[in-house]
């Protein structure tokens, strides 16, 4: 199993959107190294949910119910979407302060690739975020 980061402003998508919706397809990333990361989700990775811009926070967890397919919202193929469904909040949300102010955390693509929308998180990394979050590992 992998874990990611997946981003949304939550004006856009909130987390509390997406508890109500129980599921939701992963669309519109029109970024190149977010679609290699979103072609390389396997089932049952799990992945943390992040609140861009309003909120800065890493606020639950969700999981890859469904890889990599043709995004709907576009005709061009070159383009994939994911589906994912919540699994929890996080106890304590994490900020981006708190990530950038770890130093474990240096290498987190959150910290170094500030606007990518869909990033690879290492075991390291993931563990690391439980543990800020007050999480049992």
């Amino acid at each position: 199993m992998a874990y990611w980061l997946v981003k949304s402003e939550p004006s856009v998508y909130s987390w509390d959107k997406f508890v109500k919706d129980k599921q939701t397809f992963w669309s519109g990333v029109r970024n190149y190294a977010a679609r290699i990361n979103l072609r390389a989700m396997q089932k049952g990775d799990e992945v943390l949910y992040y609140h861009s811009n309003e909120g800065v926070e890493i606020i639950g967890i969700a999981k890859v119910i469904r890889e990599s397919y043709q995004d709907p919202t576009t005709e061009d193929e070159r383009w994939v979407a994911i589906d994912l469904k919540p699994i929890r909040k996080l106890k304590k949300p994490v900020t981006l302060a708190q990530v950038k102010a770890d130093k474990r955390l240096d290498n987190m693509a959150l910290v170094r690739l500030g606007r990518l929308s869909v990033q690879p998180v290492t075991d390291e990394e993931w563990n690391v975020v439980m543990e800020l979050a007050g999480e049992k590992l």
